[in-house]
């Protein structure tokens, strides 16, 4: 386990063993952070978006050129 990840294990455990009160008001606050937010939703889509085939991006910008004409 690496030192971002003992670090990650630590709060986790402390967030959990919170009141449910106490974890509801902390991502409350959490929430109201716009930077936050916007780190969330891309980890989101970058999580939901990773069982997606990928391919490079010459193959795809080819392809785009190729439905203009």
């Amino acid at each position: 386990m690496t030192a971002k990840e003992a670090i990650a294990e630590v709060f986790w455990t402390a967030f959990r063993a919170l009141p449910k009160r106490e974890r509801e008001a902390i991502v409350e606050k959490l929430l109201e952070d716009r930077e936050f937010m916007e780190d969330l939703i891309d980890i989101a889509i970058m999580e939901q978006r990773k069982k997606e085939p990928s391919r490079p991006l010459e193959e795809y910008l080819a392809e785009r050129r190729k439905k203009r004409t």
